[in-house]
């Protein structure tokens, strides 16, 4: 038996045999042998040598290498909210915050829906529940006094889902290529005013940042959590939606020039379609290797979904490997910044699995992301690993590809939602 194979499978939940096939037809298709076989010793290696910086081995505890991690974290998270400036002031926290992420990503250009035509659908299909918050009538006359940006922004945590999707987005259908312009990604700090209005949504979801891809804005609601991890979190998703919105406005530049399907394939974007029946089954003498293209975290509603256990690539997961490996160069950008980031270099894809006190064995995520959502989520004992799996997914089509490679196919086949090799 290949261990490596059983490994990565373990730590991926799939049939070993579903990687011995796949790894069978790379190796075919690109003539790279033993990459599973190396990926598999990497994971080792990093793994010892992180847990000898904490303390620990192979032989500890799942319990106590969790809490290991836990406790890396939020130290981090401290040495980095000591930097940026603890403030009271939970809106001059939050733009402390924003600043301290310019200075590690300027914001890229991109093609975004232009704001006059942003207007025009608030005027057609008027947001009650922010007009009622803001204590306005009309929709006219709340944009000559607010700023456009921050009452779309509000849709996403006043307005109800449902009312959303069938009603204020149904418009998108009607866009065309010429409604969008190219302008900077815009990073900013909500207004006060919106802060008491979105306590509800943030409490729930612990999530005070969001995003429009379509605006090109990202935006913070200025709550303060209190929670341990909050400044991690907080850059994290800040780096993460930069990039994500710059990587969804290439494939606007891209479905520019397709005019009959440009709506339709803006509002896929926009849902985050994703194949949803089973892909036919190929004879075995035609059969080559093929990834679905998974354009989002599908663990986050269903950890059995079939399409995790199909080899598949995830740009979400890319987005996010950009981000963590801006947030372990730091201090490259920031030389006085002198933090201990660099722990976590290299780890996006490492974890493995630990006995419990009960002699069970679970999976141990080492991926920064997971960690640190771990860390704000602690309170509900909530352990993370689907950042860690998706990005394994992502490094075993780039080793055999290259991260070039990884990312024109992300683009090219995010509507048909799977390619062959």
């Amino acid at each position: 038996m290949d261990n490596h194979i059983e490994k990565i499978a373990r730590i991926l939940r799939v049939d070993r045999r579903v990687l011995e096939e796949l790894e069978l037809g790379l190796e075919k298709v690109t003539g790279r042998m033993g990459v599973l076989k190396t990926i598999a010793e990497e994971n080792d290696r990093l793994l010892s040598e992180k847990l000898s910086i904490l303390g620990l081995n192979r032989n500890s505890r799942a319990i106590e290498v969790y809490d290991a991690l836990i406790s890396k974290i939020e130290s981090d998270d401290l040495a980095l909210l000591k930097y940026i400036g603890l403030e009271r002031d939970s809106s001059a926290q939050a733009k402390r915050t924003v600043e301290f992420v310019k200075k590690l990503h300027t914001p890229a250009t991109g093609l975004f829906l232009k704001k006059e035509k942003a207007k025009q659908f608030l005027i057609a299909e008027p947001p009650k529940k922010i007009l009622a918050a803001l204590g306005y009538k009309y929709v006219e006359e709340m944009l000559q006094k607010e700023d456009l940006l921050e009452v779309y922004s509000a849709l996403r945590f006043l307005e109800d889902q449902e009312w959303q999707n069938k009603v204020f987005f149904k418009q998108y259908e009607t866009l065309r290529p010429d409604d969008f312009e190219q302008r900077q990604i815009e990073v900013r700090v909500l207004g006060n005013k919106w802060a008491k209005a979105a306590e509800k949504f943030v409490a729930k979801k612990y999530h005070n940042i969001s995003h429009l891809k379509e605006l090109g804005v990202i935006f913070v609601v200025p709550v303060y959590l209190g929670i341990s991890g909050e400044t991690l979190r907080s850059v994290s998703l800040l780096l993460h939606y930069l990039n994500e919105v710059k990587f969804y406005s290439t494939v606007f530049e891209i479905i520019k020039n397709e005019d009959k399907l440009f709506a339709s394939r803006l509002v896929s974007l926009l849902r985050g379609d994703v194949t949803e029946g089973r892909l036919p089954l190929i004879v075995k003498e035609a059969w080559q290797p093929r990834f679905l293209v998974v354009q989002r975290y599908l663990s986050k509603n269903d950890d059995n979904d079939w399409r995790l256990f199909e080899p598949h690539i995830n740009p979400e997961a890319i987005h996010w490997q950009k981000a963590e490996e801006e947030m372990v160069s730091i201090n490259k950008k920031i030389p006085d910044f002198a933090n201990g980031l660099d722990f976590w270099e290299n780890l996006g894809t490492v974890g493995d699995f630990f006995k419990t006190d009960v002699g069970t064995n679970v999976l141990v995520s080492f991926n920064l992301v997971d960690t640190v959502m771990a860390l704000v989520k602690r309170r509900e004992l909530l352990k993370y690993l689907y950042h860690q799996q998706e990005a394994l997914w992502n490094k075993i089509f780039a080793r055999y590809f290259g991260a070039h490679r990884l990312t024109e196919v992300s683009t090219k086949y995010i509507f048909r939602g799977w390619f062959e090799v």
